[in-house]
């Protein structure tokens, strides 16, 4: 198991603006230092008032913010240059989808919340807090840090306004959507989200409607669309309705299990 997809990182409650904040400090050309800097100064009234700690709850967002953005894994780094380039064409209202690509490529741990909460959503209406944080201690062993980095990954969600609190503590329902039409903002999306999966590839029918990206509608787009508007990803032909989408680093090892069926 990739290393980078079993571990947690992502533990605390990150603003949608201060992702936003850093993709335009980076755009401005802010090298790690100048953006390290930047984000102390936007970030201390904001998390850790007056604390000056090493590795406080300040230093942690910081190290979120640059992670999915300048400090990205070197394998992420054609997909975040990318990513920025979409991001400046883009309406405010519509970066969204950007940043949580982003999120979910360098974080998988942000992408399981996301996919525990948009299948409870999408079976029954809400997602319970609980529920979520059973899931997610299932699959990364029974840790109160799993727990409490799934709690703070909700109320992430509750700040970028993609599900909503109801007037029962730790229930929620859907959201904001976003309705994307874009076939290189859906390629880019759809190949941030094979990032967050273990094996890296899955059949595209699944991709465009993953709970993973439950704050999102996606248009229609066929496998070779969407694997001819990024070098990066390959195609298996499965059938008619069922081609496979993977990461072009993994397509060998996708192939050899195809082959072995």
């Amino acid at each position: 198991m990739n290393n980078r997809k079993a571990q947690i990182g992502f533990s605390q409650r990150i603003r949608l603006e201060w992702f936003e904040k850093t993709a335009n400090l980076i755009l401005a050309g802010n090298d790690k230092t100048a953006l390290r800097d930047s984000l102390q100064e936007i970030l201390k009234d904001k998390v850790s008032v007056g604390g000056q700690a090493v590795r406080g709850n300040r230093e942690k967002v910081i190290t979120i913010l640059m992670k999915t953005g300048l400090t990205v894994p070197r394998e992420l780094e054609a997909l975040r240059d990318e990513g920025l380039k979409i991001l400046q064409g883009l309406p405010r209202k519509d970066r969204i989808a950007v940043h949580w690509g982003m999120a979910l490529a360098a974080y998988p741990f942000w992408g399981a919340v996301a996919a525990h909460t948009g299948r409870l959503l999408r079976l029954q209406g809400t997602a319970a807090a609980a529920q979520v944080q059973r899931r997610i201690k299932e699959q990364y062993g029974e840790r109160e840090t799993a727990s409490r980095a799934a709690r703070r990954v909700l109320r992430s969600f509750i700040d970028w306004g993609v599900v909503k609190e109801t007037g029962t503590k730790g229930l929620y329902t859907q959201g904001d959507q976003y309705s994307i039409e874009d076939p290189k903002l859906i390629a880019w999306l759809l190949e941030a989200s094979l990032h967050a999966r273990m094996d890296g590839s899955t059949a595209i029918k699944d991709l465009l409607d993953s709970p993973s990206i439950f704050p999102f509608l996606l248009a229609h787009v066929s496998a070779e669309h969407v694997a001819s508007l990024s070098p990066r990803l390959n195609i298996l032909r499965h059938g008619l309705d069922d081609d496979l989408v993977m990461l072009r680093e993994n397509n060998g090892e996708a192939a050899r299990k195809e082959g072995a069926k």
